[in-house]
């Protein structure tokens, strides 16, 4: 049998691997640069190869396009621990059997070098294309060190050079949108234009419009001819972002182009043939809306050919730290101020919250603390108001309330949402959680409960009002409706900083 080649600078990964693949009867052979597998192909070549992408001395990836043009049937597994996209799908448009994202579980290691060894060729992918320079929207989902979104990331590698439709599923917020982005621009057809529709942003009569163009005179206000969005997507990538709200008359209109590859203006009387790949994505379930008829069952059919699912930030919090950094760096050079820094207190509180609004709602919050907080070190009792309420239920052991809506941006004044009831036994309202509460406490035996809940509760009214008038004790005492002189004697007496 020949051996596994193992290539990497970490004598320790290095010996992890050789001792597993000893364990499953795989003989290896390691290198510690790529200048000595090339050296040595020229003697012998191994039933399959893993190699690092960062080393001292070559790149990986030049490794495997040099291992790809002398044995393009080689299967080779790549590994490193900077998951990111690029890294990935340019593993992959190299003809890489697969990606292995540092650190990694040894015996899916194994596995997968095994299922290598199986594969007698391997198809020649054409060499990746350049790409642009990352921005602030594109890092909020192309790093990532999740197995969720490492899955993305191998989905988005294979499926880039392919023409074939892709339906994007996931909650808002999870940036399907960047997704269809990295499908044009590592594809084949990234030298053409990417055309995004957002069918809930447009007006009913006037998405036909939109999406097909019009000619001169085909309606009151049509003194043009003007060309839709599917002519304007021809040779490139047509992104439909929230599919499932497209009224059922054009669903039909879209079948019909999906089909036969033209379509009408609208009062045009010549067909217009196309060119497109579409890529849709929708928040909702498209199965549920094909039983209640809003949706096209055919045309569900004609989308779903493959389907890729983006995962919530509360199935990826591993990312949360990195992603708020990069947040809290960009909204600083955005508005030329200081970087904020988290203390770990303030990063665990974090990692806990929910996000409904996913990474759109993390990048929300690091713009508002850049603005708010009052010092280069952001603690936990500066995070915004959402996040300390859910801390402040978690310690008093009331009942959880579902997070507030996300944040629109920088100066909106959220508020937390009233409790949600989860189940028959759940509180309907903030009385019966203190009802809930103070019993608790007095079936303990806890003294000075009066004390203890009035502290909390005015501490809370006091840290809520100043956040809705952002700091202004003025404003803040007027809409609670008390003093100016009370509200800052009880701003010393809780101890509530503020600006």
């Amino acid at each position: 049998m020949k051996p596994v080649w193992i290539v990497d600078d970490d004598q320790a990964i290095r010996w992890v691997l050789e001792k597993a693949l000893a364990r499953a009867g795989v003989p290896t052979r390691s290198f510690s640069q790529s200048a000595d597998v090339l050296e040595a192909l020229s003697r012998d070549t191994p039933v399959a190869l893993v190699s690092d992408i960062r080393m001292p001395g070559g790149n990986g990836l030049e490794l495997l396009r040099q291992l790809k043009e002398r044995h393009p049937g080689l299967p080779v597994i790549v590994m490193t621990a900077f998951a990111d996209l690029d890294s990935t799908v340019s593993a992959f448009q190299g003809g890489a059997f697969d990606y292995l994202a540092k650190p990694f579980d040894v015996n899916e290691a194994v596995a997968l070098i095994q299922r290598a060894m199986q594969e007698s060729t391997q198809p020649e992918s054409p060499e990746g294309q350049g790409d642009a320079a990352q921005n602030n929207e594109r890092w909020m989902m192309t790093q990532s060190s999740s197995t969720a979104m490492q899955e993305v990331f191998r989905a988005i590698g294979r499926l880039a050079q392919s023409k074939v439709t892709v339906l994007i599923t996931g909650e808002s917020g999870t940036g399907k949108e960047l997704v269809a982005r990295a499908l044009h621009g590592h594809g084949v057809r990234a030298s053409g234009p990417f055309v995004a529709l957002n069918a809930a942003a447009i007006p009913r009569d006037l998405l036909e419009a939109e999406l097909f163009g019009h000619e001169r005179g085909a309606f009151t206000g049509a003194n043009n001819l003007r060309r839709g969005r599917f002519e304007e997507a021809h040779g490139g990538t047509l992104f439909l972002d929230e599919i499932g709200d497209m009224p059922i008359e054009l669903q039909t209109r879209l079948l019909r182009v999906l089909a036969e590859g033209s379509f009408y203006r609208v009062g045009g009387a010549q067909p217009v043939r196309v060119d497109v790949r579409i890529v849709a994505a929708t928040h909702q379930p498209l199965e549920q809306r094909v039983e209640q008829g809003l949706f096209r069952e055919d045309l569900f059919h004609r989308l779903n050919v493959i389907r890729l699912r983006l995962p919530p930030l509360r199935e990826r919090v591993e990312d949360i730290p990195a992603l708020a950094q990069h947040f809290l760096t960009a909204s600083a050079r955005t508005l030329g101020v200081p970087v904020k820094r988290l203390t770990p207190d303030a990063l665990a509180v974090l990692t806990k919250f929910d996000f409904p609004g996913n990474v759109r709602q993390l990048e929300n919050f690091c713009h508002w603390l850049t603005v708010m907080a009052p010092g280069q070190t952001v603690d936990r009792g500066d995070l915004p108001p959402e996040i300390r309420a859910m801390e402040h239920q978690q310690l008093t052991g009331s009942a959880p309330l579902r997070p507030a809506a996300p944040m629109a941006g920088i100066g909106t004044v959220v508020q937390a949402a009233a409790p949600v009831a989860v189940d028959d036994g759940a509180p309907r309202n903030w009385q019966d959680s203190l009802l809930r509460d103070a019993q608790y406490r007095l079936e303990r035996g806890e003294p000075a409960v009066m004390a203890t809940l009035t502290r909390q509760f005015e501490k809370i009214l006091l840290q809520s009002a100043l956040d809705a008038s952002r700091g202004r004790r003025v404003e803040a005492a007027s809409r609670l409706g008390i003093g100016r002189n009370t509200i800052t004697r009880k701003l010393r007496e809780l101890g509530i900083e503020d600006e």
